[in-house]
């Protein structure tokens, strides 16, 4: 007989997957440095299976163990993160009951239509949406610029004043999580397996077709210097207050307030506790939900043919038409079982291994690549993002501009709902500066190292190195996936790091799924109802067909683009956010009770006496 809580169940799935791990690694780490061994024994088709089945069981078993409960009622986590269980006889009742119909059903009638005018009119299709892309970013250009420059705005404001000694749920509050698990969850939730890609390749595309705020000339040395300062352009700071403009106000709503956890929660200034079952919320929730399952979705497709395709670059297995479905169904198997098993289980441990490997590939490429290189470029490009900053955020010249810096900024809103959502469930217990110096501060200055030593390392390997990368990027399309494999390989210990740098993009992807199938079962059920393991898993499953869908029907790049164009309204919704916790804040006297960091500095600076014949008449005694 099996407990009532299934540990038994869960202790032979943990024992099965530890299996499968084991015997399919020692073919693949075997494949892996003697490719012509397995090749010739295996075939490259059973290796990229086996390699696929690897990493997916040791993912699979973090997921599957059980954890020591320190706290038995999940007290510090937001209700509606804990995951309830059911059985499959509930499950068809239950998705009726627990799910709010206009926030379930308009996203999936929106992609059954999408999918239904791709498979009849692909080109017509297309065209419609590139043409509606470009309209939007040309037009809303301008406006997402500002609401990117007002959100970092806003996230210094909070850091330094008064208003960021708020602690969330009140002064006895206690964080759930040690600060490096919470800094683990917040910074691999907002971060695909996009960074994995484009750290060698983003640099490069900057250096053969410069900014045109530097006018510099292609391929030059100032080229060098312009590539790196963008790169941490888009992917620093402005990038990450995305994320928490939305996530602050909704930690603030939901644990000062006792607003739901939904991204709705942030027009409770506006709409009043009662008008959260409004329409307007409604609608914002609906669209967090499509731009959430539209992004993450849309990214496992790409992800999927963009790691086959490297691999086929790098050892030439050709992953045929069932390769791609095989790797979606792994990776969909993975990250529903990490979404399901919780946030202490599978989302939290997959987190700190993806931590783990994001810092020892990028110490390992430090170690072994052009350290002088990149210490030196590295050094130039922050001082002059420093500098250039503020010109650069309002720089709205040129269809680049719009290409790289727009598209960017639109990408990293339609992410933010998500993104701030979880932020703000894992907050309970810090203090508002706390949370935008983990948001913002910490994983900016993650994401920059990451580029200055990936990046650094492919503008030099492309002009000192011997190493062609922008052509072996021509040579597939311009796809930015294959940059990373003739850079590896042509390096010291590059079988080690091409193994680590696929291993990244495998949990990558998994770390922002699991965490974006949660989020999204939690927005699609009723208010103050948590979703439960079998609605969370039909969620998991829902993203992975539209993946499929990707993948079998096309238009992935399409889809993509119009998740990307949900970016537009909540950058709008960011400013609103954003103001409309300035005035809650103000009005309610929150930063009454605490020092802001301005004024603790100048308490502690030395105080300068004046001499007594510089005083003034009446302070002579």
């Amino acid at each position: 007989m099996s407990a009532p809580d299934g540990t038994d169940g869960r202790r032979l799935l943990s024992e099965a997957l530890l299996l499968a791990f084991v015997g399919s690694g020692a073919v693949v780490l075997v494949g892996f440095f003697f490719p012509g061994v397995v090749g010739r024994a295996l075939g490259g088709q059973t290796w990229l299976g086996l390699s696929l089945l690897f990493f997916g069981s040791g993912l699979g078993y973090l997921a599957a163990l059980p954890y020591e409960r320190v706290r038995p009622d999940d007290a510090g986590v937001a209700p509606l993160v804990r995951v309830r269980r059911t059985s499959v006889r509930t499950l068809l009742s239950e998705l009726v009951a627990v799910h709010d119909r206009v926030t379930l059903g308009l996203p999936l009638v929106v992609f059954a239509l999408y999918f239904g005018l791709r498979l009849a009119f692909p080109a017509g299709t297309t065209a419609a949406v590139d043409a509606l892309t470009g309209a939007v970013l040309r037009w809303m250009g301008p406006i997402l610029l500002a609401a990117m420059l007002l959100a970092v705005g806003f996230c210094v404001v909070v850091f330094f004043s008064s208003w960021g000694g708020v602690r969330l749920g009140g002064e006895d509050t206690e964080p759930t999580y040690t600060y490096p698990t919470y800094f683990a969850l917040v910074f691999t939730a907002g971060i695909a397996a996009g960074i994995v890609f484009w750290g060698p390749a983003e640099a490069l595309f900057h250096y053969r077709q410069p900014p045109p705020y530097f006018d510099v000339a292609p391929r030059s040395a100032a080229a060098v210097d312009a590539a790196l300062v963008y790169a941490l352009f888009h992917w620093g700071v402005s990038a990450w207050s995305a994320y928490a403009v939305l996530g602050v106000p909704i930690a603030y709503f939901v644990f000062e307030r006792g607003a739901p956890l939904r991204v709705s929660s942030i027009l409770t200034p506006f709409l009043g506790a009662e008008g959260l079952d409004s329409p307007w919320s409604r609608l914002v929730d609906t669209l967090a939900v499509f731009a959430t399952v539209g992004g993450v979705a849309t990214s496992i497709g790409l992800v999927a043919q963009q790691f086959l395709a490297g691999v086929q670059f790098q050892w030439g297995v050709p992953a045929g038409a069932v390769g791609p479905i095989l790797f979606v169904g792994g990776l969909a198997a993975v990250y529903t079982l990490s979404a399901v098993s919780g946030l202490h289980r599978g989302i939290r441990r997959i987190a700190g291994l993806t931590l783990v490997l994001f810092a020892l590939f990028a110490l390992l490429l430090l170690a072994v690549g052009p350290r002088g290189f990149v210490f030196e470029r590295g050094a130039d490009a922050v001082g002059a993002y420093l500098v250039n900053f503020v010109p650069m955020s309002l720089y709205t010249g040129g269809s680049w501009v719009t290409a790289w810096t727009v598209w960017n900024w639109a990408w990293w809103f339609s992410w933010a709902p998500f993104a701030g959502l979880f932020l703000a469930a894992l907050s309970r217990g810090r203090r508002l500066r706390t949370v935008v110096l983990t948001s913002v501060g910490a994983t900016s200055l993650a994401t920059g190292a990451w580029f200055l030593v990936v990046g650094g390392t492919s503008l030099w390997m492309q002009r000192r190195g011997g190493v062609d990368l922008l052509g072996a990027i021509d040579a597939r399309g311009g796809s930015e996936a294959v940059a990373g494999f003739p850079l590896l390989s042509a390096l010291p210990l590059g079988d080690l790091l091409l193994f680590l740098f696929l291993a990244l993009i495998v949990v990558f992807i998994v770390t922002s799924a699991d965490t974006a199938t949660l989020v999204t079962a939690i927005l699609a059920s009723k208010r103050g109802v948590a979703p439960s393991r079998g609605t969370i898993a039909l969620w998991g499953i829902f993203q992975a067909a539209v993946a499929l869908a990707v993948l079998l029907v096309g238009g992935g790049d399409t889809l993509q683009a119009l998740a990307v164009l949900t970016g537009a309204p909540f950058s709008i919704l960011a400013v609103l956010a954003a103001v409309g916790l300035s005035l809650s804040l103000y009005r309610e006297g929150r930063g009454d009770a605490h020092t802001s960091i301005v004024r603790v500095v100048v308490d502690r600076l030395p105080k300068i006496e004046t001499h007594h014949d510089v005083e003034p008449p009446d302070r002579k005694e």
